[in-house]
């Protein structure tokens, strides 16, 4: 199974653009593949988002905007399922920026995220936040960098696959149409997954 771990910043409130995109690929088991950017977000920064990323304005000045920037990342987050720490937010995200620049991708997608399967593999940690579980696994993690998050997410989806979670039986499909996650009484019954043994 191919897993495409990413994670998104945003320059505002409104979380309908990037100003910042990490990927890691897991395939078999391992991180085959990092990528990192900044992105133009064409688009206002606020001050809570600058003190929470430390990207500024200037800083992305001479970035990709992100109908650029997907011309390059489309191939690798078709490859696989899509995995993210909070997953909800980061989809919302994606979806909002392939509205806002009139990309046609795909109406739906299927995603799972690590957060959601911590609760159920970790139940006992103090919160799932994704600092809070690297910090109980000992991963290093450079918070609110979209490259240091995304392969923090890849590392804690090894760790759940080496401790017999599949993550494939907790993805959830998302209308990227719509940007929200499809209805559970819209799909057959779940399957029990062993917690992580």
């Amino acid at each position: 199974m191919r897993y495409i771990a990413f994670d998104v910043e945003t320059p505002n409130h409104y979380n309908n653009r990037i100003s910042a995109i990490g990927i890691t690929v897991v395939e078999d088991g391992r991180i085959i593949d990092e990528f990192y950017t900044l992105v133009d977000p064409e688009a206002p920064f606020d001050y809570f988002n600058v003190a929470l990323t430390h990207i500024t304005p200037e800083m992305v000045e001479d970035k990709p905007n992100f109908s650029e920037l997907w011309q390059q990342i489309e191939p690798i987050m078709t490859s696989g399922l899509l995995v993210a720490h909070n997953a909800v937010f980061d989809m919302s995200v994606l979806s909002k920026c392939l509205k806002d620049y009139d990309i046609d991708w795909h109406q739906t997608t299927r995603y799972a995220c690590t957060c959601q399967m911590g609760k159920k593999c970790l139940p006992n940690l103090e919160n799932h936040r994704l600092n809070t579980m690297c910090d109980a696994l000992g991963l290093t993690l450079d918070h609110h960098n979209a490259g240091s998050d995304s392969h923090a997410c890849a590392e804690l989806l090894i760790y759940y696959i080496d401790h017999g979670f599949d993550p494939g039986k907790h993805a959830r499909p998302y209308d990227i149409t719509r940007a929200r996650t499809i209805k559970k009484e819209t799909l057959p019954k779940k399957i029990k997954t062993p917690l992580c043994e």
